[in-house]
């Protein structure tokens, strides 16, 4: 083998293990994410008071009468799914391997038609 091909060789594996540490790196951030809550001190319970992070309670709680009340309001990233940004940059990743294959294949195939051909 030529030793250009083992070079190029070498440089991919090295170019999709930096990919996979990129990956690793920008996902974990986000899956060691946790909200810290400080406990509350300790007294009677007439004068306990809940000492809570600067901003906790910035936003306005709900109107009366509607059906869930301050204390059951969830925002969206609380509550699941996954973030469009997400979802885009999956469908792309399956649309290049898609493609990828699907290129891969037909020279495969075209390169095995070349050969029975010729040897017929």
């Amino acid at each position: 083998m030529k030793p250009i091909r083992h070079i190029r060789r070498l440089a991919a594996a090295l170019a999709g293990l930096a990919c996979a540490w990129l990956g690793i790196a920008v996902a974990a951030p986000a899956a060691f994410a946790a909200v810290r809550v400080p406990p509350p001190v300790a007294g009677p319970p007439s004068v306990t008071v809940l000492h809570h992070p600067p901003g906790w309670n910035k936003h306005p709680p709900l109107p009366p009468g509607h059906v869930t009340g301050p204390a059951y309001q969830v925002h969206a990233v609380m509550v699941g799914g996954m973030p469009g940004w997400q979802i885009a940059l999956i469908a792309i990743g399956a649309a290049l391997f898609a493609a990828t294959a699907a290129v891969l294949l037909d020279r495969a195939w075209t390169a095995r038609r070349r050969s029975a051909t010729a040897a017929a």
